[in-house]
């Protein structure tokens, strides 16, 4: 049973009651905590602006201390999902009153933008970048042009004089070596170093993934599971209260057969879980 759903019991409604106060202290921490300030990025366009993010490790932080607050509790560690443009950070906990069992779920889900950091490397990677793509992309299209005549013309220099396109394309078909010895040869006449070339490219992708930043999204405001499941940001706590038969948990159960001393129990178990809440 979640804590918040219609129920004409009068406990039921009671413990609803706590659910809505913890989440009225829950809400004003989180909206603290994601207080967005500037920072400077750079734009893909080499333009600096400022950019709006907020500090995810103070939400990690504040679920942790939550946690150690929960003496008693079984606890989950504080999680991050590694997705690359949403991401939620988590942590759940549970506990056994009687043949009731009480969990928890804190969450908080938000958005990553990338940007650059605002360092002159990041130009000079992309001006490097530009040059060898247009360099790499003339002379393969000067190559591709002309493919089957210039190969032709170095097998003639290399020795080979009886080839035609026919007989081109079984030898280069059965033969990786060979293949691999002309395009080499013809590469070194181009003058251009297609090998060196790529590799120098993937340096520098690298350098600029090093130089990037990231930015954090989210929306001050409570979502539920629906919600957090469809990608939206926002802030999450919900609790549970199940009934364990056979070790199996249940949902649905009929609160008038709970014992007042178990009663009393879960009801100590909200109080103690709202004033971590606002203590942390």
């Amino acid at each position: 049973m979640r804590l918040g759903s219609r129920s004409s019991n009068e406990f039921i409604q009671l413990l609803n009651e706590k659910n809505e106060l913890i989440q009225k202290s829950y809400l004003p921490k989180m909206i603290d905590l994601t207080k967005m300030i500037d920072v400077k990025v750079m734009m893909g366009d080499s333009t600096i602006t400022d950019q709006k993010t907020f500090d995810p490790k103070l939400i990690s932080d504040y679920f942790q201390k939550i946690n150690d607050s929960l003496k008693d509790w079984s606890l989950q560690d504080v999680s991050i999902t590694n997705n690359q443009d949403v991401r939620r950070i988590f942590t759940k906990f549970e506990i056994r009153e009687g043949n009731y069992l009480i969990s928890g779920h804190l969450s908080l889900q938000f958005h990553v933008l990338l940007y650059y950091k605002p360092d002159q490397r990041v130009i000079d990677c992309q001006k490097e970048l530009s040059e060898i793509v247009d360099l790499t992309k003339n002379e393969q299209e000067q190559l591709s042009d002309n493919s089957d005549q210039i190969v032709l013309n170095k097998l003639k220099e290399m020795g080979y004089k009886d080839f035609d396109h026919q007989k081109l394309f079984e030898v280069f078909y059965e033969n990786d070596e060979f293949r691999e010895k002309v395009f080499s040869e013809i590469q070194k006449d181009a003058g251009v170093d297609f090998q060196e070339l790529s590799e120098k490219k993937s340096k520098l992708f690298s350098e600029l993934d090093s130089l990037l930043v990231e930015t954090y999204q989210t929306s001050p405001v409570l979502i539920d599971d629906p919600k957090l499941v469809g990608g939206e940001e926002g802030c999450l706590l919900s609790i549970d209260l199940e009934f364990i038969k056979n070790d199996t948990r249940e949902g649905v159960f009929d609160p008038r057969k709970m014992s007042d001393s178990t009663k009393e129990h879960i009801l100590n178990r909200l109080v103690e879980l709202e004033t971590v809440i606002q203590s942390s």
